[in-house]
């Protein structure tokens, strides 16, 4: 019965959540587009590190994934329009076998990120 509940947690995981995403904004100044991603980690623990009551028990994240953070690879944040930031966990579906070998108490989540916005180009006005 545990092995069926872990099996099913594991696929439950298995997602993309979007983290940022704003509504096209028009501007009459130039844009150029900026997009990228990176591999990222989001490994988890249990809140309660206990075997098997693990498996019920609200995990934290080892590592805070922050949108500004990568977005700040494309410009300052005051030049940036029409962001978008994607957390991708499908990797954490065969990597949920981690989750069974620790029993329930920790599980390896290799994720990627993904970000595009466009960047505002200073006006000839401001030069």
């Amino acid at each position: 019965m545990v092995f069926i509940l872990a099996v099913f947690s594991m696929f439950l995981t298995a997602c993309s959540t979007t983290l940022i995403q704003d509504k096209v904004a028009q501007t009459d100044t130039p844009v150029n587009h900026c997009s990228g991603s990176q591999s990222v980690d989001d490994s988890s623990v249990a809140v309660l590190p206990i075997p098997f009551v693990a498996f019920f028990v609200p995990h934290a994240d080892l590592n805070e994934i922050k949108p500004d953070q990568y977005l700040s690879n494309c410009a300052a944040p005051e030049k940036l329009v029409n962001r978008k930031v994607e957390l991708h966990k499908t990797g954490c579906v065969p990597a949920g076998l981690s989750r069974i070998i620790t029993l329930g108490i920790w599980q390896w989540c290799p994720a990627s990120v993904s970000w595009e916005a466009d960047v505002r180009q200073a006006s000839a006005e401001n030069n």
